[in-house]
């Protein structure tokens, strides 16, 4: 018995010995290339140099990234801006080159007449060109396209200082004109007439019957404009100028003059109805472009010059 005790004595205090060994020992392991260490009851990380390097890191990841982030923030504003000053410039050109061609139209009407051609592409070359030709017209073929306003120079000139002008409506009376030098028949329009003076009755006076010599604007044929209703043919209502379909009607050539206020009779209708009319808006969108470069570049200097948020 006394030698069992002795045994099992010596045996408590071996696996006491070992075991003593085994927790204070240190067993170096590793967590992505950083130290843990196993000591007692578990794992420790040496967590403190590990998130010290990772925010080490990041904050300099992020210190790098922001400037760069906000110089394509701040250039890529300012071309805004710089473009619609570039839209700006640009219609400033337009107007230029537009209030030039309405000059040189201008001009061109007034130049002296040459003999008309029955050249199709020579005519696409002479709109707004005068013309001049002799024959004699045909009444019983008289189309209407309306409805119109009396075009006056002096007074469009006075209207177009008002706010609101009140012209007198009415139509142009396009009658066939059988050239007797060309031996073709063309259209005319005579000119205008009011609402009350469209039927050919009640102008008799004017109606003229024999060969005369007369000078025209040439001008082309025209697409019908949004908002324009279709011409109406079964009533003979026009309200744009269709060259083909105004020949077939009367049997006549796809060719249209102006004729000039000379051409006016007494009793007829009011020759020299050519409006130079281009789309001139140009000035509308310059303001326009201008007054956006200036909102926008003013917000730019405010925010990425003297720091303001907005």
């Amino acid at each position: 018995m006394a030698t069992g005790r002795l045994l099992l004595r010596a045996g408590l205090r071996v696996l006491l010995e070992r075991r003593g060994r085994i927790s204070h020992c240190l067993i170096r392991r590793t967590f992505f290339g950083y130290p843990l260490t196993k000591a007692g009851s578990g794992l420790v990380q040496q967590t403190k140099d590990v998130f010290s390097r990772f925010c080490r890191l990041q904050s300099s990841t992020t210190a790098a990234d922001t400037p760069g982030e906000d110089a394509l923030l701040k250039w890529g504003l300012f071309l805004v801006p710089l473009t619609t000053f570039c839209l700006g410039t640009w219609q400033v050109q337009r107007r230029k080159w537009k209030l030039d061609l309405i000059a040189q139209l201008a001009s061109r009407i007034t130049s002296e007449p040459i003999p008309l051609t029955l050249d199709p592409m020579e005519l696409k070359e002479l709109e707004y060109r005068p013309v001049k030709v002799r024959g004699h017209f045909d009444h019983s073929k008289e189309l209407y396209v309306l409805p119109r306003s009396l075009v006056e120079p002096e007074r469009e000139a006075r209207a177009a200082t008002r706010l609101m002008s009140h012209p007198e409506n009415g139509a142009n009376v396009i009658t066939p004109f059988y050239c007797t030098d060309l031996g073709v028949t063309i259209l005319v329009n005579r000119g205008f007439v009011p609402k009350k003076k469209l039927k050919p009755e009640t102008r008799l006076k004017g109606q003229i019957e024999d060969e005369i010599d007369l000078t025209g604007v040439v001008r082309l044929s025209e697409t019908r404009k949004p908002f324009v209703p279709e011409n109406n043919i079964e009533k003979n209502r026009w309200h744009y100028r269709d060259l083909q379909a105004m020949a077939e009607v009367t049997g006549a050539e796809p060719i249209f003059l102006d004729a000039d206020f000379r051409s006016t009779v007494p009793g007829g209708p009011i020759g020299g109805q050519t409006r130079v009319s281009l789309r001139n808006e140009h000035m509308q969108y310059i303001i326009t472009w201008y007054g956006l470069c200036a909102a926008t570049a003013f917000l730019w200097y405010r925010k990425f010059v003297q720091k303001i948020p907005l």
